[in-house]
């Protein structure tokens, strides 16, 4: 790769992370200071949009640096195939790090906290999950980042640790050094996901990351009612 040329991805890389990040403090202080004083229904809607600006930056990063999603491995062939994919290793992702640490005993260690009881915030938790938060992280993550570092010529290994290590980093408003971590390995398997798995796409992480997500609160509800 030319100087010039990996300058660009480095600089893409830098300024894309940085901006997911600015991103992200400015989600975490408007539901902090502003989400919970609005109507049910606005905040419900906001969570959802605002969570967007996680991926405002990295999206600027994408256009001047004239890149296409289909770059970042979002593709149209076999959509429904896609779909099939990325639902079922949410599901299998579910049953073996969620309902496994249930059944041993370990639940406190999946609790994301949501109380859910009715059907309607259970629809939403998945609305929520897949178009807000895994959307956005695994076009930042998944795609713009693990492009960006695939393309200074470092093969798969590299990006796939560089990738998951900022997707760790970027959780770190979210909780402590050991989430980080565990963060960072669901990362990883999401990567390798996409590497091993010749119909998973980046849509397909999408659907696995947000499915996985939301089915957190569905056990939470099943174990503890």
């Amino acid at each position: 790769m030319e100087k010039s040329n990996k300058s660009k991805e480095i600089v893409g890389i830098i300024v894309a992370f940085l901006g997911a990040m600015l991103g992200c403090f400015g989600v975490r202080a408007f539901n902090v200071y502003v989400l919970m004083s609005l109507p049910l229904g606005v905040r419900m809607a906001c969570m959802i949009t605002f969570y967007w600006f996680v991926g405002l930056i990295p999206l600027i990063v994408m256009l001047v640096q004239k890149d296409k999603l289909k770059d970042y491995g979002f593709r149209r062939e076999k959509m429904g195939l896609q779909i099939f994919v990325g639902v079922g290793l949410g599901l299998a992702m579910s049953l073996v790090l969620t309902l496994i640490p249930h059944l041993a005993g370990a639940g406190a260690y999946v609790d994301n906290g949501h109380r859910y009881m009715y059907l309607w915030q259970f629809i939403y938790e998945f609305v929520y999950c897949i178009v807000g938060v895994a959307l956005t992280e695994e076009f930042v993550f998944r795609g713009i980042l693990y492009e960006k570092i695939k393309r200074l010529g470092k093969g798969d290994l590299v990006p796939v640790i560089c990738s998951s290590a900022l997707f760790g980093l970027f959780h770190i408003f979210n909780g402590n050094l050991l989430q980080v971590v565990l963060t960072g390995i669901i990362g990883a398997i999401f990567c390798i996901f996409r590497l091993k798995i010749k119909s998973c796409s980046t849509l397909s992480l999408v659907l696995a990351h947000g499915v996985y997500d939301a089915m957190i609160t569905v056990w939470l509800f099943v174990f503890l009612r």
